[in-house]
């Protein structure tokens, strides 16, 4: 599928971080603060910060590393990152007007589906971690949404990273990611509308589904 609305320059940025980027900072960049964090707790900064430190964590356990262990290890990252992504509000902007027109029913599937894809796409990527970095550079609130700005330093060089954030009921949830100044959702938008447009709703949904029929989250062993 195409990129739309969006300068070539900016999507040569993304395709040249692609393979080591865009997955882990989809799944909240994996790393350290190079900085102190001045934020108080509660903020998004600090959400942020937190849900990275529990991955990174993760990531660096050397029993979790064993071969035998790797579903385990996998099951509990994607508990991480689910408890920091809002996946509902994530599918409800990815999707875009059409959201409106869909029953309660067609807004589950459709967001069990989102969940599946990025799962499916980011996972493997999230679990290639050799040690990026993260600098934080600031945070911007207006009433419950926020913006975290970030900055990845790896050997290939340094790459902004922003999460937008909702507070719901007192806790942070991540809505959408900006790679390079790309949008994840508005970039997903662009996408599904496309295939809405040419085709059907139906047809993104089968699309969706073919996607991800051959990824299951992994379930524990009894």
């Amino acid at each position: 599928m195409r990129y739309q609305s969006h300068s070539l320059a900016a999507i040569k940025g993304i395709r040249t971080h692609r393979g080591y980027v865009v997955g882990v900072g989809i799944a909240l960049y994996l790393g350290f603060s190079l900085t102190p964090l001045l934020a108080s707790a509660g903020t998004a900064t600090e959400a942020v910060k937190n849900t990275i430190d529990q991955v990174v964590r993760l990531l660096e356990d050397k029993e979790l590393k064993k071969p035998d262990r790797a579903m385990e290890r996998r099951q509990q990252l994607q508990k991480i990152i689910g408890d920091r992504f809002s996946y509902e509000e994530m599918a409800k902007r990815s999707l875009g007007a059409h959201w409106n027109q869909l029953n309660e029913t067609q807004r589950q599937e459709f967001t069990e589906l989102f969940q599946q894809l990025l799962l499916r796409t980011y996972t493997a990527r999230i679990e290639a971690y050799s040690g990026e970095q993260t600098q934080y550079l600031g945070e911007r609130r207006e009433g419950d949404y926020a913006e975290v700005r970030t900055k990845i330093i790896s050997r290939k060089g340094e790459l902004p990273i922003d999460y937008r954030l909702l507070s719901n009921s007192g806790e942070w949830h991540v809505y959408d990611i900006v790679v390079d100044g790309i949008g994840m959702a508005s970039n997903y938008r662009g996408q599904f509308t496309n295939i809405i447009r040419t085709s059907s709703y139906e047809d993104l949904v089968n699309k969706l589904k073919n996607k991800t029929e051959t990824f299951k989250p992994p379930t524990k062993e009894k």
